[in-house]
């Protein structure tokens, strides 16, 4: 089973497998505790989920307020379990529920906004860029293939140009993290913290990470 968990209000969005339905809540309190409604999409191949564990599921759902519920099954008694629920349920083919799982992947590969704090333990990951709109607390890792944005307080672990890039870089309005990566480049972070009334960007010069001011150009 795939659930695909999707932020109406901008293009981010996580594909996780569960495997044990006991242990969801902490994964669905993490996305929903970020701005913005979500809505779920449940995938299941050869797979008979009764109407009981679908109730589970349904319930860490209606907890977090995420709404609508599909479910996509090429399994009848998947199909009549949600539909006991009434949960919107479609029998389609295995063909079909891949080639609609490939699709959420493929929007993978797009920039990424994230609107709230991202908090010890969180991961978050872009096959993009990765614009964060809140701060990044201490035991928390940004990953992005090209360059990442902070509006707020940087200071757990970020990574950027995870893909070699060595032209990519991170930028915060307060620029404080544990660790810096850029591609192949490592730097931990500075002892002190920002004296600067303005945002800063790291940045790799002659095979080092440095931080100046992220100054931006005007025309005359």
């Amino acid at each position: 089973m795939e659930i695909v968990l999707i932020r109406t209000k901008s293009k981010y969005l996580k594909i996780f497998s569960l495997l044990d339905l006991d242990n969801i809540h902490e994964t669905f309190k993490k996305f929903s505790s970020n701005k913005g409604p979500l809505e779920a999409k449940i995938f299941s191949v050869n797979e008979s989920i009764s109407s009981y564990q679908l109730s589970k599921l349904k319930n860490h759902f209606d907890k977090f307020n995420i709404s609508p519920l599909n479910i996509y099954s090429n399994n009848r008694d998947t199909i009549l379990s949600g539909k006991s629920l009434k949960i919107d349920s479609t029998f389609i083919n295995e063909r079909e529920i891949k080639k609609k799982l490939l699709s959420f992947n493929s929007k993978k590969t797009e920039d990424i906004l994230h609107e709230g704090t991202v908090r010890s333990g969180d991961r978050i990951s872009s096959n993009g860029n990765l614009c964060i709109i809140g701060d990044v607390n201490p035991g928390a890792i940004v990953f992005a293939k090209k360059n990442i944005y902070v509006w707020g307080k940087l200071l757990g672990i970020a990574f950027a140009g995870k893909s070699g890039n060595n032209n990519a870089s991170i930028s915060s309005l307060y620029l404080n993290p544990l660790q810096l990566r850029i591609a192949d480049v490592i730097a931990i972070g500075p002892k002190d913290k920002p004296k600067n009334c303005y945002p800063e960007i790291a940045v790799i010069d002659k095979q080092t990470i440095i931080i100046k001011p992220y100054l931006i150009e005007t025309k005359n």
